[in-house]
């Protein structure tokens, strides 16, 4: 892995304030409505600015930001507050700023406000380096957009008090991923007390589930490890054997919290499927419609069969799923992702591969306005499946 990615985290260490994002369409160029910077929402004006900005007035303030530990720009803040705009950005970065071009669209950028109030900004364009920073703080793709916060999320009173309970009666160190998505779900489910959004809004419940499961493996990591992490590690090696203990468990859970999320939108919906069943050979797709039995029986139509990978992020590693199921080689592949964001490059090899993406609704404005009527919901890939199993 390139080392920029451990440079980033060794500065958050310095940082009053961390902010990322996946860049978007609109901040690359690839839409119509390029506004010349990044966006900033709303809820992190503070990396910015002191203050709110006020309806009616316009504010702007410079200050360089040193990228990749490399080179520097002298960068506007900006807010926009008059006319029927009401938005943050940053602007200024010069006609030779490189990451501010299409092929970037989808990588993640992270902005340090350090505690000597200078600003250090670092892209990420592997998926590797993305998912080992976001692995790093703990949160998921639908976290970002925000500034990070380090500390455990104080969420509601009744899901603290869910998960605090959870953890309590817990046998063992660590549950099994199926149960820590299984959990999330019970707790939001109870929590939000609207569990028919399963059949209404399955965008909308994936991303409530996921950020609540997000939240209750940093509670359980907050109790399994504060107390050793608050006294002095003896050695080095046993500092970097539990930093590493807690990597892998992060990275192998969010690997398949999609999958087990999925799974129960397509159980609350009476969607026929089973899921990483073999097809050929070693191939093995995350998800098969109505069942494997139907795709391994030759007199099954082939156009009432379906696949379905879940990939949390997909940048590159989309290629991957283009051969997993020989039956389908000549249908639509369905690729499921919290991805935020995809180069047209990208995404133009995607269509003429036939792999049709499925992301969460609210997610879909951020990938180039060219190609989002292509992109499909969760929900319209449901109620697909429903149709092609009668």
């Amino acid at each position: 892995m390139e080392s920029i990615v451990y440079k980033v985290i060794e500065d958050s260490a310095n940082s009053d304030k961390i902010f990322c994002k996946f860049l978007s369409a609109n901040d690359t160029g690839e839409t119509g409505g390029h506004q010349s910077g990044i966006y900033i929402p709303k809820n992190s004006f503070s990396l910015i600015f002191d203050t709110l900005g006020v309806k009616g007035e316009n504010k702007e303030s410079s200050n360089k930001i040193k990228w990749q530990d490399d080179f520097e720009t002298e960068a506007h803040f900006k807010y926009y507050g008059q006319g029927t705009r009401n938005e943050y950005r940053i602007t200024g970065f010069g006609k030779n700023f490189p990451f501010l071009k299409p092929s970037f669209t989808g990588s993640l950028i992270i902005l340090l406000k350090q505690k000597d109030t200078s600003y250090k900004g670092y892209v990420l364009e592997t998926e590797d380096e993305i998912e080992y920073f976001l692995n790093y703080f703990g949160i998921t793709p639908t976290e970002t957009n925000r500034l990070i916060n380090t500390e455990i999320d104080n969420s509601e009173e009744k899901e603290k008090l869910a998960i605090q309970d959870f953890i309590r009666k817990l046998k063992t160190d660590f549950p099994s991923s199926v149960e820590m998505s299984l959990t999330a779900q019970r707790i939001q489910n109870l929590v939000f007390d609207h569990e028919e959004d399963i059949q209404l809004r399955p965008d909308d419940k994936l991303l409530d589930w996921t950020e609540v499961e997000y939240r209750l493996f940093r509670a359980i990591e907050h109790s399994r490890y504060s107390v050793l992490i608050n006294n002095d590690f003896s050695d080095v090696d046993k500092f970097i054997e539990l930093a590493n203990q807690v990597l892998n468990r992060r990275k192998s859970r969010a690997g398949k919290s999609l999958e087990h999320h999925l799974s129960s939108l397509f159980l609350g919906n009476s969607i026929t499927f089973t899921s990483q069943a073999i097809t050929e050979g070693n191939k093995k797709p995350d998800f098969i419609f109505p069942s494997i039995e139907s795709y391994h029986n030759a007199s099954f139509p082939v156009d009432k069969l379906a696949s379905l990978a879940a990939k949390t992020t997909c940048k590159d590693r989309w290629r991957q799923i283009l051969n997993e199921a020989d039956r389908l080689r000549s249908k639509n592949k369905f690729l499921c992702t919290l991805q935020q964001g995809i180069s047209a490059a990208q995404l133009e090899e995607m269509k003429r591969e036939k792999v049709v993406l499925v992301v969460p609704e609210k997610y879909i404005k951020t990938y180039p306005e060219k190609y989002q009527h292509e992109i499909w919901t969760v929900k319209k890939f449901i109620e697909y499946i429903k149709e092609i199993e009668g």
